[in-house]
């Protein structure tokens, strides 16, 4: 009898030192809601990891300003020689996330005489009806940078400087069209 009793009481005390130290913390936290329209108002810090991307202001318009880019630029290309005179930018860079990344496999392509079919299946990961067999490596639903693309395709090549140069033309043809 006086050993239930004994751990009778030794569980009562063990839920009320659990109940006060609750009470406690509860206390400290404030009443419910309290500071909750505060909280509300701050909203310098996003817990949403999609907020913490910063959006490319190229590409944050409309699609109206991406597709203008593209018609100025389909003539620049095609006197640099860099696109045929048969295609436009619109229709070789609509599978790419952004214009300037297009662009520089645009010039990587013309400079070290690749297929650009087959960059841009790496490089995007997206594959079209576009025949990419005699591709290398080009199999991959994942897309793969410009300089890896290039490693792959023309070993020879040295493919950082490749990448690069190919990135900085591309910024030079945006700078013309003014974008």
């Amino acid at each position: 009898m006086r050993k239930s009793l004994l751990v009778g009481a030794v569980v009562f005390c063990g839920a009320a030192m659990l109940l006060t130290v609750g009470a406690r913390r509860a206390a400290a936290q404030g009443p419910a809601g309290a500071g909750a329209a505060a909280a509300a108002q701050d909203r310098s810090h996003s817990y949403n990891p999609m907020h913490w991307v910063k959006k490319d202001s190229r590409n944050s318009g409309a699609l109206g300003n991406r597709s203008e880019a593209e018609k100025k630029l389909t003539p620049i290309l095609q006197s640099e020689g860099v696109l045929a005179a048969n295609t436009n930018a619109t229709g070789e860079c609509e599978d790419f996330a952004d214009v300037e990344a297009c662009l520089a496999a645009l010039h990587a392509t013309h400079d070290l005489g690749l297929n650009f079919v087959c960059v841009r299946a790496s490089v995007t990961g997206v594959h079209t009806s576009a025949d990419v067999s005699s591709c290398k490596d080009a199999d991959h639903d994942k897309p793969q940078s410009l300089k890896t693309v290039i490693r792959v395709l023309k070993p020879s090549a040295n493919a950082k400087q490749a990448a690069k140069n190919a990135q900085l033309k591309a910024k030079e043809d945006l700078q013309k069209i003014g974008a």
